[in-house]
């Protein structure tokens, strides 16, 4: 990898922007998405440039100005790469990556990673819009749906209802409903601190407060099927309640239907919503909830088809596992990218006067109930943790020596899995902006640079130490010159901080060339928190020691043992 003259601060920075451009190609090992990566960056430099909202035609685009189209066009590297190090600059650093980071994500179009979007471009918009007009499947057994959003709220007061019955009547009035309902979602706090005194000229005067009427979900034994049959005298009450919690996945999906349809038919697909955004911030607005949807309504058909084979229901963890593996697909891509919604969505509620005013239109027509788009963001994690709570449910109904446990059982673990990949996704992730973040910051000028984002690599720890350093003659006295310490699960970069750049002074492979002793700090006259640390192979090629000093004890001991730990 190409050095960096350490005097020439504009070619070090170019030298560092473009070795990492290169390190994103070969991470990502996708030229589309490392563009629209850069491209975006582009975009947010150029809209921080700008001295207000009010000075800007947000209805007019100009080609020759747009990043896509530069690019396209053949624009310069060093164009980019002075873009890249110029945001980097202003320490935006972690909202950027938050937007336009990206799961390294299968090439099917299921997925619907960032490349095929730009890939497919309007011939992709057309077959997904006829995709949606084919999606009209309608229950057949549950006629009245709530959102999935009420859905839960009633979930929340059967469980304070099982807890303490005495209390039920207090809590669902008006006014601790709708407190309750404002904590379902994550999601729902954050409307009320986007700034709206920022952006006046396009707010929207809301309702006045109205209790919040809860459409009530189809139980089981309220089926005209169920009870022609007579099976609800047979039954006994343990049975009663498995097949109702077996119905409870028929019912909430139907319900989770219904709000995943009002996020596709009434927000994705708004014209007017999407003329606000560029095609990128749309796409990693919604992701690919509409696969998600697709998904959900074949996994809803299937349980209708067993219920409608025979009312009394046999088993349910079958189709569980039969729906699993597009499940995993779609919804490990989608709640990785669910933090890139949050900040993408607070972004623009803070600088996108036509998006808010948009979207508040659209949140006040009836259809959403009184809800808003981040509450319809945010099902998708809502469900699939959900219906791992609803198999464990079921497998606690049925007797144990039932043909269908072992489904159920597959079932409820297939799901965990999906949830866990859904956790891991969301960490790689956060650990890949770390890595693009220091990068952006480790200035290794004469030093021989490395590349930071690899594969599998990830910062374990860092912080401040002072390094020991003796001056002139035998008996002049030691000083401490600060230093900072960066330790990754297979690299150590020892650096000198200035300002909000780190000046690399050496960096050797961990743990294979790094080790620790302990010190008698007061044989030697030293401070209690020195410890030695030796690199067996340094930048010059040779062994070197140093002696470090931590500010505290208890950073002592941390150090010392993450940095003798081996893998």
């Amino acid at each position: 990898m190409a050095q960096c003259d350490h005097g020439e601060e504009n070619q070090s920075s170019l030298c560092s922007s473009g070795d990492i451009l290169a390190n994103l190609h070969s991470y990502f090992g996708n030229p589309h998405l490392v563009n629209s990566l850069v491209s975006h960056i582009l975009t947010t430099e150029t809209s921080e440039q700008l001295p207000s909202l009010e000075a800007e035609d947000s209805g007019s685009h100009d080609e020759t100005s747009d990043p896509m189209n530069q690019l396209d066009n053949g624009s310069s590297c060093t164009d980019t790469s002075s873009a890249l190090t110029h945001m980097w600059s202003f320490g935006k650093m972690l909202s950027v990556a938050k937007l336009f980071s990206a799961p390294r994500l299968d090439e099917d179009v299921s997925s619907l990673s960032l490349c095929d979007e730009d890939e497919t471009a309007e011939g992709e918009r057309k077959d997904d819009e006829k995709e949606e007009l084919r999606i009209s499947f309608q229950s057949k057994y549950i006629q009245i749906v709530p959102l999935y959003q009420d859905y839960c709220l009633q979930e929340v007061k059967r469980g304070v209802h099982r807890l303490d019955k005495t209390f039920l009547s207090e809590l669902i009035s008006p006014q601790y409903v709708q407190g309750l309902h404002s904590r379902l979602s994550p999601f729902l706090s954050a409307e009320a601190t986007s700034s709206p005194s920022r952006l006046p000229e396009v707010a929207l005067s809301s309702p006045p407060p109205q209790p919040i009427r809860v459409t009530p979900c189809t139980l089981w034994h309220d089926l005209d099927e169920v009870k022609a049959s007579g099976l609800l005298d047979r039954l006994t009450p343990k049975e009663i309640r498995l097949q109702e919690s077996m119905f409870e996945l028929i019912s909430s999906e139907a319900s989770y239907l219904r709000s995943l349809g009002v996020a596709v038919d009434h927000f994705y697909a708004s014209k007017t919503l999407k003329q606000t955004l560029p095609q990128m911030e749309h796409h990693i607005l919604f992701s690919n909830i509409r696969h998600v949807r697709a998904a959900s309504e074949k996994f809803l058909m299937d349980l209708e088809i067993r219920l409608g084979e025979c009312v009394l229901i046999s088993q349910v963890g079958d189709i569980v596992l039969q729906h699993g593996p597009e499940f995993h697909k779609l919804y490990v891509p989608y709640v990785t990218n669910m933090m890139y919604q949050e900040a993408l969505v607070n972004q623009l509620l803070q600088q996108n006067r036509d998006f808010v005013y948009s979207l508040k239109r659209l949140e006040s027509d009836p259809v959403c109930q009184r809800q808003n788009l981040k509450s319809f963001l945010v099902l998708p994690f809502q469900r699939i943790t959900r219906i791992k709570l609803l198999l464990e449910n079921i497998l606690k109904l049925t007797q144990p020596d039932c043909d269908s446990v072992p489904n159920v059982e597959k079932a409820k673990e297939a799901v965990h899995e999906i949830a866990a990949d859904c956790d891991k996704g969301v960490r790689k992730m956060k650990q890949i902006e770390e890595l693009v973040y220091l990068e952006m910051l480790l200035d290794f000028g004469k030093v021989k640079s490395v590349p930071l984002v690899v594969s599998e690599r990830f910062l374990v720890h860092q912080g401040p130490v002072r390094q020991l350093t003796l001056e002139g003659t035998y008996n002049s006295r030691p000083s401490f010159v600060s230093v900072y310490l960066h330790l990754f699960n297979d690299l150590l970069i020892i650096s000198l901080k200035r300002d909000q750049r780190f000046i690399v002074m050496d960096h050797t492979v961990f743990p294979t060339h790094v080790r620790i002793e302990h010190l008698k700090t007061e044989v030697l006259s030293l401070p209690p928190e020195s410890f030695l640390l030796h690199l067996l192979h340094s930048r010059t090629g040779h062994p070197t020691a140093m002696i470090l000093v931590t500010n505290t004890k208890a950073d002592k001991e941390t150090w010392m043992k993450l940095l003798s730990s081996t893998q």
